[in-house]
């Protein structure tokens, strides 16, 4: 069987609304200790089967995916072995703190470094290096089972919001977020 039809079956079979990003660690056992996977997902990508969302990270757009969460999923995928949650502008905004944010640009705290990742057509992920350990903030976060990520509590984003010395010029701070 060519490769990019076998390819093209192995996502129809394990691609769902939950799993429609792929790695290419995630297809390698698929096809044993096949050294040109890379050349066969550059294939995939230009025949339309997969689409690039950003390094080592591709989409397969046949899935019936959720469109507002892919870039949550994508973090999530890139950032795995890191403790990682939403936060900053983007847990504000979803709490109602702030009005105005850029469009297809979410904030994720990570233990990882700090990092900009370009997401091409579907916006950007902006991890931002924090030394906190997931037991000091616990009771701050909770599970977002939809993004696949912890998401800070409107106290634990104003804070990170502070300890990064981000703008606080969009924050609506008023009695409904104390």
């Amino acid at each position: 069987m060519q490769p990019l039809k076998k390819l093209a079956l192995t996502l129809d079979s394990l691609a769902d609304r939950e799993h429609f990003l792929f790695a290419p660690c995630d297809l390698a056992a698929a096809f044993g200790d096949y050294d040109q996977l890379p050349v066969l997902l550059s294939r995939a990508v230009k025949a339309g089967l997969l689409k690039r969302v950003c390094r080592g990270i591709y989409l397969y757009p046949k899935a019936d995916y959720p469109m507002g969460e892919l870039l949550f999923h994508a973090a999530a995928r890139l950032r795995a072995a890191e403790f990682n949650y939403i936060s900053l502008e983007t847990a504000l905004s979803d709490a109602g703190l702030i009005s105005q944010i850029p469009m297809n640009w979410i904030t994720i705290m990570s233990s990882g470094r700090s990092h900009v990742v370009d997401c091409g057509e579907y916006g950007h992920i902006e991890f931002v290096h924090t030394e906190q350990r997931p037991e000091e903030i616990a009771a701050e976060l909770i599970y977002d089972d939809a993004r696949h990520l912890w998401r800070a509590s409107r106290k634990q984003a104003l804070r990170d919001m502070k300890m990064t010395r981000r703008s606080m010029d969009l924050v609506s701070i008023g009695k409904e977020a104390a």
